[in-house]
């Protein structure tokens, strides 16, 4: 029998006033405390907020308040209590039970349960607004739990929706998961469609204000039938409308050419350090040059100053350090590296990955040029990514867009059909020639072709099916790399769109 069955049975376990000591000895403890009650969205008691506890009878009633919002209840026990999480029972009017919850914010050890508490209060959210927003549809399917087998994840609670035949299924997501959203509405339509045996490609997706601009651009580009809704802090939900995805792309910021030789005394050490071995010294953004180890950056020449080191980085005075940095880092960081465990031989995957492409640049495309090539151009409209990509150019004016992916995601193919949106209009508006890229070559305004670059063994699964839900006129594929990509690489996998991977043979 569970604890609250034991305190009814007991009656009141404690006094009120043991209660109330117990409550403020852990309150006290507290750097940022909070009030979870399941599905109601944390109350903070602290930043001017508050908390106040009397003695009334027996029992010992808890009033809890914040900027929009009030909560009275009879507490009746100590369930549990842990470091940085005290449980209660209540007990409502009427006699029903309960319990809630006091916990440090600050504290890692209340993660998992300030977790449970905020995935608890979107889902009743979104029972609220699939009942305002499709009134007479009936609810079928409510859940927020766990699914491997379908890459479902408990972080975006997920519904299905009848109105006679047709269907609906939508997704809602925080702020802190509102990057995944898309790409699991896309999979729950899916893991419908073969647990129940019908097409289903209606989704509402319920996203935090501000959080929507990469789905607002993927969605036109879908095969769904989708409606946008944003919500804010108070948990009102509003339509939104994503048609118009292509003002929300800001125009390229002017490519400079980064500095040569001539320009100082720093720009001199940049094109001193491309000498040393493995070095590469990349336009990284207009006016910048990167050097890196096989895709690792360990300086940056920014603004007359060459800023180096893997992080923290410092201002060099002379070149000594940087080029014994360097030296360092291509013996650690390279295939037959004397520890293989070292932390600058396994950071940043993606990176060397990148630099292999660029280096084989004709196994990915044999039409693509090697020169011009831009990296992480998302940064030129003031953006950030944590995905390595390449914009190339082939010899017959066509863009091709690169994303890579060391490890499985199953977020990559929508991540890059957003780039690819980005790309498109750029390319549609001709800004690529008039912002000074790829100067004196003529780039056609047709959208780019889109590959997906990874190790073979590294696409996730979700991969085939997310980009099944893309329009037809997208030129996509997957180009795998065997497993010794780093020593030997060599293309293993190439297939065109969501088709089946046929392979050639061992990495």
């Amino acid at each position: 029998m569970g604890p609250l069955s034991g305190l009814r049975r007991e009656g009141r376990a404690e006094p009120a006033a043991a209660l109330r000591a117990g409550v403020e000895r852990f309150l006290a403890s507290c750097r940022d405390p909070v009030l979870l009650e399941p599905g109601e969205a944390p109350f903070a008691l602290s930043e001017g907020h508050g908390l106040h506890l009397s003695a009334r009878g027996a029992c010992l009633l808890l009033e809890a308040w914040d900027g929009a919002r009030t909560l009275a209840r009879r507490i009746v026990g100590i369930v549990e209590a842990r470091p940085a999480r005290l449980v209660l029972a209540t007990e409502r009017f009427g006699g029903r039970s309960g319990t809630l919850a006091l916990a440090d914010r600050a504290a890692p050890a209340a993660a998992p349960a300030l977790a449970r508490g905020s995935r608890a209060v979107l889902l009743e959210r979104l029972r609220r607004w699939l009942a305002r927003q499709f009134p007479g549809w009936q609810l079928r399917d409510l859940s927020a739990g766990m699914d491997l087998e379908n890459s479902l994840s408990p972080a975006c609670p997920r519904a299905l929706l009848t109105l006679g035949t047709r269907r609906l299924a939508a997704i809602a997501a925080d702020a802190a998961h509102a990057s995944a959203a898309l790409a699991q509405g896309l999979l729950w339509l899916d893991c419908l469609r073969r647990r129940d045996g019908v097409d289903t490609r209606a989704l509402a997706l319920f996203l935090p204000r501000g959080s929507e601009t990469a789905a607002a651009l993927c969605l036109p580009h879908l095969c769904v039938e989708a409606r946008l809704f944003l919500y804010g802090e108070s948990g009102d939900e509003e339509p939104a409308a994503f048609e118009d995805a292509g003002n929300r792309v800001r125009e390229l910021a002017p490519w400079i050419d980064p500095p040569p030789p001539a320009a100082g005394e720093s720009a001199r050490w940049v094109h001193e350090l491309a000498l040393e071995e493995a070095v590469e010294t990349i336009p990284a953004a207009p006016g910048e040059w990167a050097l890196r180890i096989r895709g690792l950056e360990f300086a940056r020449w920014r603004r007359g100053a060459l800023l180096y080191g893997v992080p923290p980085r410092r201002r060099a005075r002379r070149i000594e350090p940087v080029r014994a940095l360097a030296r360092q880092l291509a013996v650690l960081r390279s295939p037959s590296g004397p520890d293989p465990s070292h932390p600058w031989r396994l950071a940043q995957p993606e990176a060397w990955l990148d630099a292999v492409l660029r280096a084989h640049l004709p196994l990915i495309d044999p039409l693509l040029r090697p020169a011009p090539l831009y990296t992480q151009i998302s940064a030129l409209e003031a953006g950030d990514r944590a995905i390595a990509d390449l914009l190339a150019l082939r010899r017959d004016g066509r863009l091709v867009l690169v994303e890579i992916k060391a490890a499985p995601d199953p977020c990559l193919p929508l991540q890059a059909l957003e780039y690819w949106a980005r790309i498109a209009c750029h390319a549609a508006r001709g800004e690529f020639a008039r912002r000074g890229y790829f100067p004196s070559l003529a780039v056609s305004p047709q959208p780019p072709k889109l590959v997906l670059a990874a190790p073979a063994l590294a696409f996730h699964p979700a991969t085939e099916i997310l980009l099944g839900f893309f329009r037809p006129g997208i030129e996509v594929e997957r180009v795998g790399l065997g497993v010794e990509w780093q020593q030997n690489p060599r293309v293993v996998l190439r297939v065109r769109g969501a088709l089946r991977p046929e392979w050639d043979g061992g990495g």
